[in-house]
């Protein structure tokens, strides 16, 4: 399936800026909107729909009950129980602190990232791997970018680099032991109807089970620490002899191995 770019339904000069930002970037032709709908335009040229608006970019894909477009979800109000003193069940199965490396295999919204970056401070390195690179490019643009009042929220966003490749590849090019932490979060098998704000990125990105390989690779290149999410019956547990961290009244689970 191909994917082009048009503007919002009342373009402007900002809006054709930014639909040339992200043609340049992913090489996507640009489309004059016509004040053609979003499923017009699909039919007409089969293919998927990156729209440049002027507060954020949507991706229409072909099928997808709602557009894809970044936000950071359950991190902002994370966020805000880490800094009132709470616990956060990411920082407890990976153990991170300040000036700590983190390598999240799977970006999508970068929800954990954003955690980790904060976490880790300036002084750290957080880095997610997004294969779909539409994907990709909206997470990057939006953590840049999406408006918020909380310094910190802004700051940990920022702190994240984003690299538009798959996970294993990535993994193969790294030294032993070269990242404190790695964190692997996998679609799930099945979804959690309870958190139908990730609807579009199961509809829009790439989904890859976890395989030997991916956590032989995983493995190789942490250092303290390979992290996974998963649902609470995948087997995912007991294929990779990960130490589990029961989490009650809740459907995600952690795991992990250590070195």
């Amino acid at each position: 399936m191909t994917t082009i770019i048009t503007t919002a339904g009342r373009p402007d000069e900002t809006t054709y800026n930014l639909a040339k930002v992200a043609s340049d970037e992913l090489a996507y032709p640009i489309v004059e909107r016509k004040k053609r709908s979003i499923l017009r335009m699909q039919n007409e040229y089969e293919a998927d729909i990156l729209v440049a608006g002027k507060d954020r970019y949507e991706l229409f894909r072909i099928g997808m009950d709602q557009p894809f477009f970044f936000h950071p979800n359950s991190a902002a109000f994370r966020l805000k129980r880490i800094a009132k003193g709470e616990t956060d069940p990411l920082i407890d199965a990976s153990q991170l602190v300040g000036g700590d490396t983190f390598l999240d295999c799977t970006l999508g919204f970068a929800s954990d990232s954003i955690i980790a970056s904060y976490i880790i401070d300036e002084n750290g390195k957080c880095t997610g791997l997004e294969a779909d690179p539409s994907v990709a490019f909206l997470t990057k643009t939006g953590l840049k970018k999406f408006p918020t009042d909380s310094e910190k929220l802004k700051l940990a966003m920022k702190g994240i680099e984003v690299i538009h490749s798959e996970a294993i590849a990535f993994l193969c090019t790294q030294e032993d032991s070269s990242w404190d932490v790695v964190y692997i979060d996998p679609m799930f098998h099945a979804p959690i109807e309870e958190s139908s704000n990730f609807t579009p990125l199961r509809q829009a990105g790439v989904h890859t089970a976890l395989t030997e390989e991916w956590m032989k690779e995983a493995f190789r290149v942490c250092k303290r620490r390979v992290v996974v999410k998963e649902r609470f019956d995948s087997p995912v547990f007991e294929q990779f002899n990960l130490e589990r961290i029961i989490r009650p009244n809740t459907k995600i689970h952690f795991g992990y191995l250590t070195k």
